[in-house]
């Protein structure tokens, strides 16, 4: 099976290809969510049956992006093997068991005999999805877009642009198949950007795109916000923090460390910094600087930290560096107070975590800390889509408003408010005979 360009045809101009998707995300928006879900399920036997295509053209991305001395941060997030990719599949079914979010009423009230409002969720309508080396984002995207019944403009990193290629063209295939033989979604519904201009060009179409979602380094989202009128949902750092508590108990917090900090150390939820309460650090800097340098962690530590192990000295500059690496900061704090400060001046309001048995002060950190995420005794790692029972995830927002943490199916929707009358006029409700309204609200 060969690759093709997600576009209909290479003369086909990007704003049309962009109002294709539109037309093709209204009609999805009407889609009853059996029809959603025999897509989503063709899509994933489709990635399944063409593993080894998808496969091929990751592992010739990779070869490049060694040969380009890509980072390693990326490296992690662009490769794909058989159990990523397996993942990936899984996560288009966990899609498809979730509720259908449109078409729900979460209002319906009477506002006078005959006069009836409902608020009624609905899809935003056209999404553009920008990130860097992250193939299997793709299908992920893809997956949340059919059934929040939003159409999805994918744009890959240039050291991914043959991974997503393979995968967009299988999951349009299978569409264009289903569409042709039954009926259903159009192919239209997803379409995949391969180009920096078209990027550039996709951020001028305000009256075309609903809302863009760039996942990448800090210095890319910022990118992404500064050059376009067109809302963005994301986040553009990922310093997280775990405290070591005084009532830590340390065999615990050694393995929850080693968790949030190695399990996977270029996602934006790992660890960056560790703080350790100064009673137990002589006990617990020990037990966790083996356990972490056996996973080849570099550590850099604060002068108090260096006087019990032997570590790097830290600098400023670190406690606020987004590593995507495996490399950890770690500070000595005389208090939970201390603790809560350093995070709230270089934390990046995305996944904090404590480590401790003492519940009061448990709930003083979750309820004092501002991040998206606040988590007693687990790993930051946790802070994920496909963890939280979404099924999937576009992104994770560190907004303060609404959708925040890892975005699924309800970031994705908005609502509107239907009114029906007959033949009411808001004149008959003002002035000395005004008629009252009724604000009954209805089963």
């Amino acid at each position: 099976m060969a690759v093709q360009v997600s576009l209909e045809s290479s003369s086909t101009n990007l704003s049309d290809a962009i109002q294709n998707t539109r037309t093709a995300a209204i009609a999805l928006a009407k889609s009853s969510n059996e029809v959603k879900n025999a897509a989503l399920e063709a899509i994933a036997t489709a990635l399944e049956n063409q593993a080894e295509l998808i496969l091929t053209a990751n592992h010739q991305d990779v070869i490049a992006a060694k040969n380009a001395g890509l980072p390693n941060a990326l490296m992690a997030r662009l490769k794909l093997d058989a159990n990523k990719l397996a993942a990936m599949i899984a996560g288009v079914r966990d899609v498809m068991r979730l509720a259908d979010p449109t078409g729900d009423r979460q209002i319906h009230r009477e506002l006078d005999d005959g006069l009836v409002l409902e608020r009624i969720s609905c899809p935003l309508g056209v999404i553009g999805v920008i990130f860097e080396a992250r193939p299997d984002a793709v299908t992920q995207i893809a997956a949340l877009g059919i059934k929040s019944g939003n159409g999805i403009i994918l744009k890959g990193g240039s050291e991914a642009v043959h991974s997503c290629e393979a995968i967009a063209t299988v999951i349009r295939n299978a569409l264009d198949t289903l569409f042709t033989e039954h009926g259903g979604i159009s192919p239209n519904v997803v379409q995949l950007l391969t180009t920096r201009a078209e990027t550039l060009a996709i951020l001028q179409m305000d009256r075309l795109i609903d809302l863009i979602i760039p996942r990448g380094s800090n210095q890319f989202v910022r990118y992404i916000q500064d050059n376009t009128h067109i809302p963005v949902l994301g986040h553009a750092d990922g310093v997280c923090h775990l405290y070591v508590d005084a009532f830590a108990d340390v065999e615990k917090a050694v393995t929850i460390a080693v968790d949030s900090k190695t399990q996977y150390p270029a996602a934006c939820n790992a660890i960056e910094t560790m703080l350790i309460h100064q009673a137990i650090a002589d006990q617990f800097l020990p037990a966790v600087q083996e356990a972490l340098q056996s996973k080849k962690v570099e550590l850099r530590g604060c002068e108090r930290t260096q006087k019990i192990i032997n570590v790097i000295p830290a600098e400023d500059s670190d406690w606020s560096t987004e590593y995507c690496d495996l490399i950890l900061a770690i500070k000595i704090v005389d208090s939970l107070e201390e603790a809560i400060a350093h995070i709230t001046a270089y934390g990046s309001k995305h996944t904090e975590a404590i480590v401790t048995t003492n519940q009061a002060i448990a709930e003083q950190f979750m309820s004092d800390i501002d991040a998206a995420g606040v988590f007693h005794n687990c790993s930051t790692r946790f802070a994920d889509g496909f963890r939280y029972g979404f099924g999937a995830e576009v992104g994770i927002s560190t907004s303060k408003m609404p959708p925040r943490g890892p975005v699924g199916l309800e970031g994705l929707i908005t609502y509107k408010y239907r009114l029906v009358g007959n033949g009411h006029i808001v004149a008959s409700y003002a002035g000395d005979q005004a008629k009252a309204f009724s604000h009954r609200n209805l089963s």
